[in-house]
Formats: C-alpha cells, structure tokens, sequence
C-alpha cells in the first residue's frame, strides 16, 4: 500500500463537524454581540452618580493626600 493511497483513504474517513460551519459564524457573532450589549449598557455610568462624585470631591478637597 502506498503512502498516497493511504493519505487519501484517512482524508476520506474525516471527523464530521457536529454543525454546518456557517452556525460557527451565527453562534461567534450572537456571543460578540451579547458582550457589546453587556458593554453598552455600562454606559454613562459616571454620571448617574455626578452629584455624589461631586459631593465626595466637596468633602475631601482641602485633604493633603488628594492625587495620592
């Protein structure tokens, strides 16, 4: 037997993918799309607490430490 009969007869006997390779796509792109749903909705964050960042500023401006 030779080595191109062989190389063909174990190309013939390939592992099966468990899905049709277009769903590796869809499934890659619903998960990146959940994590930039994650990403957006952390969003503006800093401003929902300004008045407490402000008040927290306020309080500990005449501190020596300030900037470390």
């Amino acid at each position: 037997m030779s080595l191109a009969t062989v190389v063909l007869t174990e190309t013939v006997h390939a592992r099966e993918l468990p899905m049709e390779p277009i769903l590796y796509g869809v499934v890659a792109f619903v998960v990146l799309l959940a994590l930039a749903f994650v990403t957006y909705s952390y969003r503006d964050v800093a401003n929902r607490h300004r008045f407490k960042a402000e008040a927290y500023a306020a309080r500990h401006a005449d501190d020596e430490h300030a900037g470390h």
